[in-house]
């Protein structure tokens, strides 16, 4: 399946390229059209984005929307969003929701509750989130969409970890998986680099909110440094971190901002503290 964006030229003598460029179409996914058959054509003929275009010529875009398997549509599943277009969706994910599809989560993933609501659409995730990590999280509703480099997205995580944490942090350790685990990883020497920088908003005798900005994603990242430094996430028990005030990682993906992948438009979203978050906070002082 896919999806046709029709245009008509206005001006003549101007190139393809150029055309779509003063049309908001970004260089990225005109690179990706000349990847596809019959990606643009004029009048309906295969058109290069080198060739010369005149007043009245009809430009489609034929951007390809689906490929691959789905998971089974969950129904019952709503995800709430914060943004929508035809291309991308950001959801904000609650804790105890996995992205993709897995052992023991077949039916209750993002990725079902995705193919639900978009029952012609493949679930592409572009960032992830740890089952327990609650907050904003970016799909691709077409091909198109899903060509988003990592460098066009930024986030900013709050945590909430055990200990008071006074100054600024910049953690660049680097991360790999614990020895005979399949799901744990430590600060070890042949890990990939992975730097997190986390800033002390507010605190107490036992908790310090952060906020996190990361410089990589490596798996579990926030939690390992945090956890390196002494100051494992509050409700997280795979790291040593104190439960006994909220049941999962004190982890929350509160802000987004990204680059869209067709029109270039600068894109801002937000998504506040879930009600455990904001019970563990609420006593705290800001600094």
């Amino acid at each position: 399946m896919e999806r046709t964006l029709e245009l008509y030229c206005g001006e003549e003598g101007i190139t393809l390229e150029r055309f779509l460029r003063k049309n908001g179409i970004s260089r990225r996914v005109i690179i990706a059209l000349k990847r596809v058959p019959m990606g643009m054509t004029r009048n309906g003929e295969l058109c290069r984005s080198v060739d010369v275009l005149h007043t009245g010529d009809r430009i489609c875009l034929h951007i390809p929307e689906t490929e691959g398997c789905r998971p089974e549509p969950n129904g019952e599943l709503i995800i709430p969003s914060v943004y929508e277009d035809e291309d991308i969706i950001i959801f904000d994910k609650p804790a105890g929701v996995p992205v993709h599809q897995s052992c023991g989560h077949y039916g209750d993933s993002l990725a079902n509750a995705f193919a639900a609501r978009f029952p012609d659409a493949t679930f592409r995730a572009v960032n992830r989130l740890d089952k327990d990590t609650s907050g904003l999280c970016l799909a691709a509703k077409s091909r198109i969409g899903a060509n988003i480099s990592s460098g066009d997205i930024s986030k900013i995580y709050y945590a909430v970890c055990c200990g008071r944490v006074t100054e600024p942090l910049r953690i660049d350790m680097p991360i790999g998986r614990e020895d005979g685990s399949t799901i744990k990883r430590v600060v070890r020497d042949d890990g990939q680099r992975a730097v997190t920088n986390a800033y002390p908003l507010a605190r107490n005798e036992r908790y310090t909110l952060l906020r996190v900005i990361i410089e990589t994603g490596r798996t579990h990242q926030i939690r390992v440094h945090m956890s390196f430094m002494g100051h494992p996430l509050a409700g997280d028990g795979l790291y040593g971190g104190d439960c006994s005030d909220i049941g999962r990682q004190a982890l929350h993906c509160g802000e987004m901002e990204l680059i869209h992948p067709v029109s270039e438009k600068k894109i801002i979203t937000a998504s506040p503290f879930p009600e455990d978050m904001e019970n563990l906070v609420k006593y705290l002082a800001k600094i």
